[in-house]
């Protein structure tokens, strides 16, 4: 069978494709790094190691790249005849592949190819094929997306697993935690006949999506905005730290209490889940730095994002968020020169208002909300400390 996959990163390779490639997929990668595309192109195969105490080698083969800066045709031939299609690009760069993924249900139209396929968007956002769905039927004509309707499903995902930001020699080589955990909303698919092993396939998504952001996401955030403020480099040193241990927990019992009212988890289950998150960020196999976790901070003060949702939710049902809010007012402080975003913030703190970049980040009209962060700003850029 055929994947065509967008994103060769580590996250493409050290967990789609690994995934992929488990159930007997050859797998097209598509992606602009011309190095590891070539790489690719040369080897056919690739290795992941596992983060813990095995150090386990994983072999990844019947693989091949294309650049679809360099050769979008071949982009649309593969999706022509492909059997799923994944991404693993970031929910910023989906709107940029959207006309490479119309042209590729066009063609399958041309072609008379009316076999059901699947356009999974593996992201850390919600909603993520559904997005990608609407991006992509910008690029349709009206009878190209009734065809698509027919025969092109794009079910929203949930995906987890913590690959950090790494160099090596071999530019194919990743290393990954063993943890893993991959859900598809079986409801959304076009191709339910199609079931990928080490997959979970559930008839509601929203749970396992929420549970997923508002506590890992939500969690490893915490510790990188909390550890940037106290000084730190790396997740590993800040978690370290009892303060920041402290504040995970904190806002973990926060989320947690959020996602047990409104989706009714056992409460036992839920906090086991929760020990096993802090588990794997205290991996000292796994040395992810914190400009990487805690990069494009406007985009995680989103409305729908993973602070201020659950702030707005734990707020409409009475319950609390006090330490959510002091992670927030730390996110405006975190300065990192590498990072486009964190730098338009800290310019936008320079030449507007505290109230209009709260408002303009966040989409809160909440006036008791705003003013809650306003002075979580506050202190926090009162208290920090510099690496």
């Amino acid at each position: 069978m055929k994947a065509v996959h967008f994103g060769a990163g580590n996250i493409g390779r050290g967990f789609i494709g690994e995934t992929l490639a488990e159930n007997g997929f050859e797998i097209k990668f598509v992606d602009v790094n011309e190095t590891i595309i070539d790489a690719l192109n040369a080897r056919h195969g690739y290795t992941i190691q596992l983060a813990d105490e095995s150090q386990k080698k994983i072999q990844v083969a019947h693989v091949s790249g294309i650049n679809n800066g360099k050769d979008p045709d071949k982009v649309v031939a593969a999706l022509e005849d492909a059997d799923i299609v994944t991404t693993a690009i970031g929910p910023k760069i989906l709107k940029f592949i959207a006309p490479l993924i119309a042209a590729g249900i066009q063609s399958r139209k041309q072609h008379h190819n009316e076999k059901k396929v699947d356009v999974i968007a593996c992201e850390n956002m919600i909603g993520g094929s559904q997005a990608l769905k609407k991006e992509v039927y910008a690029h349709l004509e009206p009878a190209d997306q009734e065809f698509a309707d027919q025969v092109i499903g794009f079910p929203n995902a949930a995906v987890d697993r913590i690959v950090p930001l790494q160099k090596h020699e071999d530019p194919l080589f990743v290393s990954v935690e063993p943890f893993k955990e991959w859900v598809v909303d079986e409801s959304q698919m076009a191709a339910p006949e199609l079931k990928l092993k080490k997959v979970h396939y559930a008839p509601d998504l929203e749970p396992f999506i929420e549970r997923k952001l508002f506590s890992v996401n939500t969690g490893h955030a915490t510790v990188a905005y909390t550890g940037k403020h106290k000084g730190y480099d790396n997740i590993g040193d800040a978690i370290a730290d009892p303060d920041v241990l402290r504040q995970l927990k904190r806002v973990l019992k926060e989320t947690g209490d959020l996602l047990i009212a409104k989706w009714d988890f056992d409460r036992k289950e839920h906090e086991a889940y929760q020990e096993k998150i802090i588990g794997r960020f205290e991996n000292k196999y796994l040395s992810d730095e914190i400009a990487r976790v805690g990069r494009t901070p406007i985009r995680k003060l989103g409305y729908d994002e993973r602070f201020i949702r659950p702030i707005r939710e734990a707020k409409e049902r009475g319950l609390g968020y006090a330490a959510l809010l002091e992670t927030v007012g730390k996110i405006y402080t975190f300065n990192e020169p590498q990072d486009e975003e964190s730098q338009k913030l800290q310019q936008m703190l320079k030449e507007e208002s505290l109230e209009e970049v709260i408002r303009e980040t966040t989409g809160l009209k909440d006036e008791e909300l705003l003013q809650a962060i306003a002075a979580s700003y506050k202190e926090a850029a009162a208290t920090k400390q510099n690496a």
